[in-house]
């Protein structure tokens, strides 16, 4: 028995090896008998935000791994060159220096040195999305997300929830965005109210062939949201869980959480409370847009939450001449994903269609030419990678170009 055990826990170090493409920072993978793996990075002190990249870059990669439970991983650091020898002082006595401490399970290095314990880093941490009550009337719920605000995260989740409805799926559509809803004006319902039923729940609003709810149904247009977070977290999950979002027999295939930008109370509420089962990250190709989608991607890990990938906006312009500008950068959806080990579902450009529809309250997935096509494109990506993290039975969904 201990021989077969050892075995495995071989296999699952080796596998994380060969996934990480024999990096030369890593430098030992532990696996003990529960799947918890620990990883031993090698960082230089003068490039904290490397070493940091790596790590994320490795617990993404090695958390993907079955068999994998959970993930830690330990930065340290080597001496520079000559501190290894004796130093020599004014009372001509050699001293060799104080060895370095080994690096301990359950530190991480972060910015500036300091040291936090894993108790630190998981204290109100939610337990996984599994063991979550599910919410009555929804299959699956996917967030779409963004680590920083105007890159389009709103778009995206309009159209993309839009674009399976085409399909023929049965969607909803919430709008957790607190302090801006967009989407009674992106779906056309500004004047909307959702009704309550004889159960006292609300009747989500249907348009465009999806159960909407939004904060802004509920607000006046005009007034800030004033609220700190105890208020925002039970705004998010009472627009959750005491909505008619399906029955039983007509469930949701999918709810379809437009989530504020950035990584703090609205976000955790939904992490700690919701059973989410992936998240998308949006974001545009520029560095200082890239540099929040790490912040992101690690968020959602620590909160136990899958991303299947990322969607880059405001990826070119073309302009009438057909020449194809790259106004925001070129790629770096693309060399981020192979940095955290997640693909690119989607990569929208700039077209005026697409701001025009948003505007007018019709999504430009519903139409028809290069919009729709992106928008059909992109549900597709999403629906096969859900698919393929979601091991019970799914509704067969059928996109037709």
């Amino acid at each position: 028995m201990f021989g077969s055990k050892q075995k495995i826990r071989e296999k699952l170090a080796g596998a994380i090896k060969e996934a990480l493409g024999g990096a030369t920072w890593l430098e030992s993978v532990t696996v003990d008998d529960d799947g918890k793996a620990l990883l031993v990075i090698r960082a230089d002190p003068g490039a904290a935000d490397v070493a940091e990249h790596r790590r994320i870059e490795a617990e993404n990669y090695a958390g993907r791994i079955p068999g994998i439970t959970v993930v830690r991983s330990v930065l340290t650091a080597e001496k520079p060159a000559g501190h290894a020898h004796g130093n020599t002082h004014d009372h001509g006595h050699s001293h060799a220096p104080a060895p370095a401490p080994s690096p301990v399970a359950g530190l991480r290095r972060v910015t500036k040195g300091a040291r936090l314990s894993d108790e630190a880093m998981t204290q109100g941490a939610p337990a996984p999305a599994q063991s979550l009550k599910p919410v009555a009337g929804i299959d699956r719920i996917l967030v779409v997300a963004s680590a920083k605000g105007g890159v389009g995260k709103s778009t995206v989740a309009v159209n993309l929830a839009a674009a399976m409805a085409k399909a023929g799926m049965r969607v909803g559509l919430l709008d957790a965005d607190i302090y801006g809803p967009s989407i009674p004006t992106m779906m056309g319902t500004v004047d909307a109210e959702p009704a309550t039923s004889g159960n006292k729940k609300l009747v989500p609003v249907e348009a465009h062939g999806m159960k909407t709810l939004s904060i802004g149904y509920l607000s006046d247009p005009d007034s800030p949201m004033i609220w700190r977070g105890p208020i925002v977290m039970s705004a998010i999950t009472q627009l959750l869980n005491d909505a008619e979002w399906g029955t039983a027999a007509e469930p949701l295939d999918i709810l379809i959480i437009d989530t504020p930008p950035g990584t703090g109370d609205a976000q955790l509420a939904i992490a700690q409370k919701v059973p989410v089962t992936a998240a998308i990250i949006v974001t545009t190709p520029q560095e200082v847009a890239l540099a929040d989608v790490r912040r992101g991607a690690a968020m959602f890990a620590k909160t136990h939450v899958p991303v299947i990938g990322l969607v880059e906006t405001m990826s070119w312009f073309d302009d009438p001449a057909g020449v194809r500008h790259f106004l925001m950068g070129e790629g770096g959806a693309r060399r981020m994903g192979a940095a955290l080990g997640l693909p690119v579902l989607g990569e929208i450009p700039m077209l005026a269609a697409i701001r025009e529809a948003g505007d007018a309250g019709v999504p430009a997935a519903l139409g028809n030419g290069p919009a729709a096509d992106i928008f059909m494109a992109l549900a597709r990506s999403a629906a096969i990678a859900l698919d393929q993290l979601v091991t019970r039975p799914a509704p067969e969904i059928i996109f037709e170009d």
